[in-house]
């Protein structure tokens, strides 16, 4: 079983804000429930997804989605921290000292910050789109090199 901790806020009104897929809320509260004191979390993406019964783009969506929110942040490749706000503590003095100290940016509490994980995901999927345009030309680019280079080969008798 495990032990009772203490969280800095109740958040369940700013989650719902978000508007995250269903994944995503999925991974944060299992997220939550296997943390370490203070919000850290040794876990590889293909643990999530197993954990979840999500497959792997599925699970690296989530993860992505809960870092967009900055609800989540990825350490390292397997580590992740959950937003102090969310984490839970032994004490609710740790809590307290964990908020105070974290960025005001990153505060669940600051004014536009639904409106800051809404411009984070739109960039995000403009970055998507770049690179979806930039993949495409590249392909377009190689089929008429490829072609060209068929066009120019003689038969030799």
């Amino acid at each position: 079983m495990s032990q009772l901790r203490f969280a800095a806020v109740n958040a369940d009104g700013l989650l719902a804000d978000l508007d995250l897929p269903p994944a995503a809320y999925r991974a944060l509260l299992k997220l939550r429930a296997l943390s370490e004191s203070g919000g850290r979390i040794t876990i590889d993406q293909a643990s999530v997804g197993e954990l979840l019964g999500l497959s792997r783009p599925s699970a690296n969506a989530a993860l992505r989605t809960l870092e967009l929110a900055k609800l989540v942040k990825k350490v390292r490749n397997g580590v992740y921290q959950i937003n102090a706000m969310l984490a839970g503590y032994n004490a609710l003095e740790d809590a307290v000292a964990a908020v105070s100290e974290m960025p005001k940016e990153d505060r669940l509490d600051a004014p536009d910050f639904v409106a800051s994980y809404q411009r984070a995901v739109a960039n995000y999927q403009d970055q998507l789109a770049q690179q979806r345009k930039k993949r495409a030309a590249q392909a377009a680019a190689k089929k008429a090199a490829s072609a060209k280079r068929r066009s120019t080969l003689h038969a030799v008798s």
